[in-house]
């Protein structure tokens, strides 16, 4: 749940349509019951708001540094976005804790830099 919401509050885009941001939290679970518990509290802790189907972000402009929150290493991955397999993962830090791994492409694109 934590790791989620950090994720939520660190997205780069001001407002995104709610599937896009279903997609960045399945990249922490897949279980649609958690994923409307962690919008829910999101939305409760003002995190997010939701209206017609579109999520606005109230994070303030916490976006992730990739010099330093995120994490290059080295080994025998599979990204948790696509399922692709990787020899080098990538780690977003957080104070909840990691998530990843996920290719170059991937972690940009749950960060929201693509």
């Amino acid at each position: 749940m934590e790791l989620a919401l950090e994720l939520l509050a660190h997205l780069e885009h001001d407002e995104l349509p709610l599937s896009a941001v279903v997609d960045r939290i399945e990249t922490v679970t897949t279980d649609p019951a958690l994923t409307r518990e962690i919008l829910d509290e999101a939305d409760k802790r003002g995190v997010v708001d939701r209206e017609s189907g579109r999520i606005r972000t109230r994070r303030g402009g916490a976006f992730v540094r990739f010099e330093s929150q995120v994490v290059r290493r080295e080994g025998d991955f599979e990204c948790r976005r696509c399922g692709a397999g990787l020899s080098t993962g990538h780690f977003v830090r957080f104070d909840a804790g990691e998530l990843g791994p996920f290719g170059p492409s991937c972690v940009r694109k749950v960060l929201g830099r693509e």
